[in-house]
């Protein structure tokens, strides 16, 4: 018998595709731009590959800083604070 694979997103992969309709990313949302101090929410659109944990799905948080083409955004989650890397492609502006 083989060994069943533990990636990162074993047995998570049915509640990513729940209420997903995949749609063709524009560059307009692939490179969006914030300013630091901006609150932003987080939504995994696209592949799988650079998406941040669901667990973080709809949390709002502060844009702290930019790493590259990505954000650094900070998130309280109970007592705690929460730093996270996540590209631009996965943030949308909080209204």
């Amino acid at each position: 018998m083989s060994k069943r694979s533990n990636g990162l997103f074993v047995g998570k992969t049915r509640h990513l595709a729940r209420h997903h309709v995949p749609s063709a990313m524009s560059v307009n949302k692939i490179i969006k731009e914030f300013k630091i101090g901006d609150k932003v929410v987080i939504v995994p659109k696209g592949s799988v590959k650079n998406i941040p944990h669901p667990r973080y799905k709809g949390r709002v948080g502060t844009v702290i800083e930019r790493r590259g083409s990505a954000y650094v955004v900070e998130l309280k989650m109970f007592n705690a604070t929460k730093r996270l890397v996540v590209p631009s492609m996965h943030l949308d502006k909080f209204k």
